[in-house]
Formats: structure tokens, sequence, C-alpha cells
């Protein structure tokens, strides 16, 4: 029963950061994750990372540009602390050997993004995730006789004492099958958001809401799940992400009519306001019939504005996208686009250093809510979420662990056989039902069509409907691979469970908030309330019946809520 101070569940930019913080403050830890660390969703990130580092700029500025962005959602003390710790970290990422951008003299230069009065996002071209992500994997690799790397390894449930607190998880062995206990001292996932419920998205197809799912299965609320970003360049024929940085460079938006409409929804920041007015501008453009390409279902984005040589330079990933994707070389030719899922606001609700309220149990992450993007997350602030925040988490629970003896869970080995039985049930399933990929693929479809960019009381219910009925259709879903060496099969079959918890109770949210903020658009509720709304929505299990609902109050430091405009 290996046994550690800290175990991580996620190995992109939050896992591994939250490695390092713990072991220099001097734990034992153990890194676990169902992919190579390097292949993690972070790794798709491409715009850049935000931080006040340059002498005009302020971490004032920098955190009411996040407030504001949160439609005043956001909890104003977690945001402070982000923006006061990104200068720090932005430098200690140059120095651990992430080559940033630097302009003509020398200097780490910066792209303006969405929502900012400052041009304060630092790149590495268009794979800022990417080329992070990798230093940081390199600096584990320095830890080795410190940190365990458990690569290939599915968490398939997390485990507690009697007193509730979290003491650990039952893991699969990808690779032969093998399901072991694997105990700790404290836990911190960062498994990420669960962008896979919906269709299209972004996200990577490890992007499964496991964590999510795992902490709210012990117990831990979940926080603001119903702001879901649509973000607004999505590729029209499969959903790839087109950055940020497209337009951060210069790009303009153009409806069918060749018009660059976003100056009617945002007429000082243009394309470079907030990506939930960006997308509602888009979607009511092509909702209301001046939509581009086949049937009108998307928008042109045009980077043909951009001087070809900065193109190449600066975004010569979606240039590859473009031309394998699309067929357009998008430095001759605009390219169409439309909004698409892409990242959870919401999470398993933490405080400032990653703790959740169930004992034992941290997050970081997209997995987590802590939170610092509240109804809207502007572009470059997820990868300073997951470094702060992950760094905070790991040395809190490395700190936590000095003062405590190794758990010995009793129940561990009765869990673990009850998940053993669990998988070999799903394996031993008639081919009666369904299979697990129809069930997942009108899951996404429901979910982008009844909770997308524009929402209303009977299409959420209808989509809540779908859900349930979904649930129980995957009770009886089948699977083909009866194996145990790289059963991915088996592991979708479990995961299609962690994405239902997700989007169930990302719907039951968006049925509760009965106004408009951020990304919730309800067209029923149009108008802002921050009489009654101006609160965070949680949602924990409730046995069968449907998920309970409580409310907790919105932190303010410094900025009273105002009427946001772009």
């Amino acid at each position: 029963m290996p046994a550690h101070d800290v175990l991580i569940i996620g190995a992109g930019l939050a896992g591994q950061r939250a490695a390092l913080a713990a072991a220099d403050a001097g734990a034992t830890v153990a890194i676990m994750s169902k992919v190579h660390p390097v292949r993690s969703h972070s790794v798709a990130a491409a715009g850049g990372i935000n931080a006040a580092l340059n002498p005009e700029d302020t971490w004032e500025s920098h955190a009411f540009d996040t407030v504001k962005g949160s439609d005043y959602l956001g909890d104003q003390d977690a945001i402070e602390i982000m923006a006061r710790e990104a200068p720090e970290e932005i430098l200690h990422l140059e120095h651990i050997g992430v080559t940033f951008h630097r302009n003509e003299h020398g200097q780490l230069g910066t792209r303006a993004f969405g929502g900012a009065s400052q041009a304060r996002t630092y790149y590495v071209a268009d794979i800022t995730g990417q080329a992070i992500l990798h230093v940081l994997y390199e600096q584990l690799m320095k830890y080795s006789n410190q940190v365990d790397r458990l690569e290939e390894w599915f968490t398939t449930s997390l485990i507690q004492d009697e007193d509730g607190t979290c003491v650990g998880c039952i893991a699969r062995d990808i690779r032969s099958g093998a399901m072991e206990v694997f105990t700790a001292k404290n836990v911190i996932l960062a498994s990420g958001g669960c962008g896979q419920a919906f269709k299209p998205t972004t996200n990577g197809l490890i992007v499964t809401g496991d964590g999510i799912s795992q902490a709210y299965r012990i117990g831990a609320p979940l926080m603001d799940m119903e702001m879901v970003q649509y973000h607004p360049t999505c590729l029209v024929e499969n959903g790839f992400l087109i950055t940020e940085g497209a337009r951060g460079e210069g790009a303009h938006l153009l409806n069918g009519d060749g018009e660059r409409f976003m100056e009617k929804y945002a007429p000082n920041k243009l394309e470079l306001a907030s990506r939930d007015v960006v997308s509602r501008a888009e979607q009511t453009e092509i909702d209301e019939g001046r939509g581009a390409g086949p049937d009108g279902v998307g928008i042109y984005l045009d980077v043909t504005v951009v001087p070809k040589k900065r193109t190449l330079e600066a975004l010569r990933e979606i240039v590859n996208i473009g031309k394998d994707f699309a067929g357009v070389d998008i430095t001759r030719e605009p390219i169409l686009i439309r909004p698409g899922q892409h990242y959870i606001m919401g999470g398993v609700r933490t405080d400032a250093d990653g703790a959740t309220p169930v004992p034992g149990l941290y997050a970081a992450g997209e997995v987590a809510c802590v939170s610092v993007h509240g109804g809207n997350r502007l572009g470059a602030n997820s990868l300073l979420d997951t470094l702060i925040f992950g760094k905070r988490a790991g040395t809190h629970a490395a700190e936590r662990a000095r003062a405590m003896a190794m758990p010995t869970p009793k129940a561990a080995e009765a869990k673990r056989r009850e998940d053993v039985e669990e998988i070999d049930a799903i394996i031993a399933r008639p081919k009666t039902g369904r299979r697990i990929s129809s069930i997942k693929e009108e899951l996404g479809e429901s979910m982008n069509r009844h909770c997308a960019v524009f929402r209303e009381e009977d299409g959420l219910r209808q989509g809540l409907e779908i859900v349930k009925h979904l649930q129980e259709e995957a009770k009886t879903a089948y699977i083909d691979d009866r194996g145990t060496v790289f059963n991915q099969d088996v592991l979708g079959a479990i995961e299609l469970g962690y994405m239902l918890d997700c989007a169930e109770a990302t719907v039951v949210s968006a049925i509760e908030r009965k106004e408009s903020r951020g990304a919730q658009f309800r067209t029923d509720f149009p108008e802002r309330n921050d009489d009654e709304w101006l609160k965070h929505i949680n949602v924990t299990t409730n046995g069968g019946d449907d998920p309970a609902i409580s409310y907790s109050p919105v932190t303010i430091t410094k900025w009273q809520p105002e009427e946001r405009k772009y």
C-alpha cells in the first residue's frame, strides 16, 4: 500500500506546480495521471499568462480587470492573491527555463488579451501551455528521490477514514488492469474540468470531470457550476480552439455581410471585450441571420489584417490548424469560427490555499473553484490560476502533513474490492443496452443545445430530463473490450458517469440562478440582479434525489459591483 505525505491526482500545470511546491516544503509526494504528464490538457493552452509585471502596470489594475471580467461573482480576496503573486511566478518560470517572447529591447514582451486594460499577457508564440508544462516536468525529474511519478494510473475513487477525512484513492494501472490503494495524509485534485460533457468543446478527450465528480461523491460541495465559458473562436468544423492571441494580434470578426459587428456590442474594446460578451455577440449575429459560411452557422475571423510575418511568428500553430483542419490559409483568407465550450469557471469549492470543506482534500486548477473567475474567466488567467493556487495547495498540504501520522484507513481494502467488482460488472454487461459513445454523444449535444451561450427555463428543464434519462441508460451501457491491458473502453464507461454528475450539477445550478451574469445568460431573466443573486450557488449530493442547493456569499474587498461595459 504506497503511502505519501501528499498525493496529487492530475499532472497538468496545477498538479506539477503543486508537486514541486510540496517537495520544496519537504513532503514526500506522488503525482498520478491517467496520461503521461506532458499530454495533460494544459498543453493545449495557447495564448499566454497574465501578470502586471511592466512598471506602468499594477497588480490592482489586473485584479480589477479580473473582478470586472467575473461580472462581480469572483471572490476578491482570492483575486487579489492571484494578481499580487503573478509577477513573481512569471519571473520564476523564466528563470527555470520558460522561453517567453522578448521584444526588440530584449525585455519580456506582452500581447493584448480580452477584458484587460493593459497588455499584460506573456507568451511563447501560441504554445504557452506546452512550453510551461515541459519545463515543469523537467523540474519534476530533478526530484526523482522525493516525487513518485505514477503515469497512466486512473483514479476510480477517493477514500475516507472513519471521520470523513480524505486519506487517499483507489487507482487502476491502465497498463495491466491492477487496482491498488494509495494512502496519503493529503490529496490534491488537479484533474481539470469537464468539457467533454459538451459537444463541441475545445477540451481534449481526457477532460471528463473526474476530480469534480470524485470530490462530489464524497461530500465536497461544487460551486458556480452554471458558469460555463464558451470561447468565441472555435473552428466550425470540429470545435478546435483558435487562440485569443489572434484577436490580441489584431484580427477582426466579421459577419456574413462583411460587417465588423463588435462595434455594436463593445464599442471600446471591440474584439477584445471579455469572452462572454464576444460569444454572445457572435451567437446573436448567427441567430439573427447574419452568420457566415454554409447554412450561416459561423462567423469570419479575419487574420489577414495582421502582417503575415507577425502571424507566422506569433500564431504559427493556428496557421497549421487552419490548413490541416479547415483547408484555409489564414494569412490569405478569413477562417470560419463559432462559439464553443471551453472552460468551467465552477468546480470543487476551495479556499485560497486549495483546501476543500472535506478534511485532507485539496483542489487546484480547473477542477477547483476558488473563485477567481466568477461568472467569466479572462483569457490568460487560467494558466495563472493553475500555477498560483497549485503552488499554494502544495505548500499548505505539505505543512499540514508535518503534524500528522500516516493514516491507516480501515475501509480502504473494502473500497478497492468494491471498485473491482463495479469494473467487472461493467465488463460483463450484455450487449443489449446502448454504447457508451452513443450516450456521450447525446449528452454533449444536449448540453450544447440547452446549456450554452443562451439559456431559458424550458430548455434547461428539458436538458435536465435528458441528463437523468442518460444516467439511467449509462447503468446498462455496454463495452466491447473485455481485457485488462489498456482497456480504454472500461475507463470510458467510468468517465461517462463522471461527466453525467458534472452535467447534472451544471444544469441544476443554471436553473437555480434566475438572472443573467457572466457566462449565464438567461433569456427569460436577461438582467443581472445583484439584490438577489450576488452569491455563489453550491450543490452537494443528496442521496438519490436532485442535488441539494445552498448559497455562500461573494467576498468583496475593494470593488463594489457596477455596470459592466466594454
